[in-house]
């Protein structure tokens, strides 16, 4: 597979504009800069889902799912067009409205699965044991908001449901790939895992994944994915 050019994910990091690292975290959710980066491009992912819930979910069984930070809305789209009925949500009206029209334009009925809802993931509560897949892509945030927005995303799955968080290991700042200076918006999956009670989750898998992709310079560069897919099991 050829390497993805930056911006292939979708993903709720703060944009490389911002020196400061207090300045950065304080935008991660703010409205107003997301809607004005996606205003910035006409498209401002790949237009692709995100691989990792390609390789992750295409052997679950249909059901309901959580989009968190659904972007444009190729995750949504992808999940629906197998089947999901899916409640995808972000703080951005510019990014909702963008996957409403792509899932219009994809056909196949897919405006009636998903539900395009704005959300502002720091003082959302989701619905308690409703949903039977959760995903984050690449949702980053200060350590303590992203503790509290993970543990209500896992109280928000189904028994017998999936979690999967994915996000930029924290060894991508040694990248030639642009990434935020703030240590503290990453995670590895063993600091997710070891949050979930092992009494209520089996982890099916907690990864630091590799992959391809092109740095501004157009050179090839690895980078890797913190990878998180667990199962409620009550």
């Amino acid at each position: 597979m050829p390497p993805s050019r930056p911006g292939a994910d979708h993903a709720h990091a703060p944009g490389h504009s911002h020196d400061d690292g207090a300045d950065l975290a304080g935008v991660v959710m703010d409205q107003a800069f997301w809607d004005e980066r996606y205003q910035s491009s006409s498209a401002l992912w790949s237009g692709q889902p995100n691989s990792v819930l390609i390789t992750e979910a295409a052997d679950l069984a249909p059901g309901t799912a959580l989009d968190v930070g659904c972007g444009e809305g190729a995750d949504a789209i992808w999940l629906a067009q197998r089947g999901w009925r899916v409640t995808a949500i972000d703080i951005s009206t510019v990014a909702l409205e963008r996957g409403a029209a792509h899932a219009r334009e994809a056909g196949g009925d897919l405006a009636q699965p998903i539900s395009w809802l704005h959300v502002d993931v720091t003082n959302w509560v989701p619905p308690a044991s409703t949903y039977d897949l959760v995903s984050a892509q690449f949702l980053h945030a200060p350590k303590i908001q992203r503790q509290t927005l993970h543990q209500r995303l896992a109280a928000s799955v189904a028994p017998d449901g999936s979690l999967l968080l994915v996000g930029h290991h924290v060894s991508d700042l040694e990248t030639t790939v642009p990434r935020p200076p703030v240590p503290e918006l990453y995670f590895t999956s063993d600091d997710v895992a070891a949050s979930l009670d092992s009494h209520q989750w089996d982890v099916v898998v907690s990864d630091t994944r590799p992959r391809q992709t092109l740095d501004p310079e157009d050179r090839s560069t690895t980078i890797r994915d913190a990878v998180l897919l667990a199962r409620r099991t009550s």
